[in-house]
């Protein structure tokens, strides 16, 4: 069987220059948090790698994923389909349906045998529940998600339903929802999660392992450090207002007028790591944060049982499915008490993850 071509065979059949595509590696390279100067590298082992095929499964989940894929702008998602990687499988996006999109998954499968990437957006219905709770083609998801990995590369859990369980699991739970890697333990495992996820951080994800061949490196949550390595408070522009003790008590007073922090108002930045602040959403043009409403935490496990959206703040503990009580004063002790968590949780990608309570920082103070 002849060898599938190269990216670069790809690109040249299609048309793209010479600098258009070191546009796309430079582009890339920022995305996976390296260096300028490691654009040639980037761009030598993509013109050499061969697309890969990717299956994308779709469990208990609201297709949002998807939207968020398709509103990627760096790389666009036809660049993603039609010269980085083959999507031979995808409920949403694919032209086939019935009989012929199953073989579809089936004849992936077979052809590209240890070497195919799996995507998964959606929980899974828990081993106990009723297996007709989610189905594809009459098969439950379970039994679809273990065919489909046993070939598998490796294994991408996009959206925090795929990587802790998300609105599915949450009480009361009633499918007894759980995240992939309670059933994948054999394989490379990475979380891209939010609800729904950045879009260029699925598409930085991809691009990275076709790259390197290899997962980026990973946090105790197995998401990427590129993209996961600060907290969304690190990096947000109302940060200097926090630091002052400046605070909006109101979405309509003078206080978020002026743009101030809001995390009187339940903004979960300082314990949210994701990187909304500084890829955005819609092409770079803003995010929640910025046109005025408070981080939800939705990059972070059982966000959905950690308390109001609008009262701060609720914090999720390190171990999934606990919650923190509401962090002390505003000003210099919640910021205090903030940053010491931060620096135990960087601790605690090394080590092993054990409760922490703000009870406990306060008295640090």
């Amino acid at each position: 069987m002849a060898q599938p071509k190269t990216l670069g065979d790809s690109l040249r059949e299609r048309g793209v220059s010479r600098r258009g595509f070191l546009k796309f590696c430079a582009a890339t390279t920022s995305m996976m948090a390296l260096p300028p100067t490691m654009v040639p590298t980037v761009a030598a082992a993509l013109a050499k790698a061969r697309r890969p095929s990717v299956i994308w499964l779709s469990f208990q989940e609201c297709t949002g994923c998807t939207e968020s894929l398709t509103r990627s702008f760096s790389p666009t998602v036809e660049d993603l389909i039609f010269d980085v990687i083959s999507l031979d499988y995808h409920h949403t996006l694919q032209a086939a349906s019935g009989e012929a999109a199953e073989k579809a998954r089936s004849e992936a499968i077979r052809t590209n045998y240890g070497n195919y990437l799996v995507v998964v957006d959606g929980s899974l219905p828990g081993p106990d529940a009723n297996p007709g709770f989610s189905t594809s083609a009459g098969v439950p998801n379970l039994q679809i998600l273990n065919e489909t990995v046993a070939g598998a590369k490796a294994v991408v859990c996009v959206g925090t339903c795929a990587a802790f369980g998300g609105l599915p699991a949450a009480a009361p739970n009633p499918t007894g929802a759980i995240p992939v890697h309670e059933v994948v333990k054999d394989k490379p495992l990475i979380n891209i999660s939010g609800c729904p996820p950045v879009p260029m951080v699925i598409t930085g994800v991809l691009a990275q392992f076709l790259t390197f061949g290899k997962p980026p490196d990973l946090d105790q949550y197995n998401r990427p450090l590129a993209f996961f390595g600060q907290s969304i408070h690190d990096r947000c522009y109302r940060r200097p207002f926090y630091d002052k003790g400046l605070f909006a008590e109101s979405f309509d007073d003078e206080g978020a007028r002026k743009g101030w922090c809001l995390y009187r108002l339940g903004c979960k930045g300082p314990m949210t790591y994701n990187a909304c602040a500084t890829m955005k959403w819609n092409g770079g043009t803003s995010w929640p944060v910025e046109a005025g409403h408070g981080c939800l935490g939705c990059a972070e496990p059982s966000f959905w049982d950690a308390g109001s959206f609008y009262k701060a703040l609720s914090v999720p503990t390190v171990p999934v499915g606990r919650t923190l009580a509401a962090a002390g004063a505003a000003g210099a002790a919640i910021g205090a008490a903030a940053a010491a968590l931060a620096r135990h949780r960087q601790r605690l990608a090394s080590t092993e993850r054990e409760p922490v309570r703000v009870e406990e920082l306060e008295q640090k103070q």
